[in-house]
């Protein structure tokens, strides 16, 4: 079976469990990083089966630890009583110093952090945040506006070709 082409940033073998498709059109992602999360073992068992989403799911700031908050991770089937709450708090794992960096730009410039995709990397599960600046209603149109612009020029191009 051939592997899939790689797309920019990712790595072969890197695997999405989910995408958060709706953070790009609703902020302004300036800066990413790539951080572990804490997780049961039905929880990574459910993330195999896939079904998680990053919907409305976003990163505070608690006592100096990142915590993941509204991600949805669903139950996972075949575990019976020891199964985990699908909507708990999370914890991030991230460098001391790149906590720090995140805590003073989320204070300071009123930036917040957003989770913008969930994978595997080996064995690992591992989330992407993004540290976000809100958009307005204009920015939004524009989004909307130079999404279509591209469509459009792929669909010329396209049937140019034929």
């Amino acid at each position: 079976m051939a592997k899939s082409p790689t797309r920019a940033g990712h790595r072969p073998g890197d695997r999405d469990i989910t995408r958060n498709r709706e953070a790009a059109f609703r902020y302004e992602l300036l800066d990413t990083f790539e951080c572990g999360i804490a997780l049961a073992g039905t929880e990574v068992k459910s993330l195999r089966d896939g079904g998680a989403h990053l919907r409305d799911a976003y990163a505070i700031m608690n006592n100096g630890e990142l915590w993941l908050v509204g991600a949805h991770i669903p139950p996972y089937a075949a575990a019976s009583r020891y199964n985990h709450t699908p909507d708990r708090d999370r914890k991030l794992l991230l460098h001391r110093r790149e906590i720090d960096k995140l805590a003073g730009q989320t204070h300071t410039k009123g930036l917040t952090i957003v989770p913008t995709r969930m994978y595997f990397k080996e064995s690992y599960v591992k989330v992407e945040i993004a540290l976000a600046r809100g958009k307005d209603r204009f920015d939004k149109r524009q989004t909307i506006k130079d999404r279509d612009i591209a469509r459009e020029t792929q669909r010329e191009i396209r049937d140019a070709r034929r």
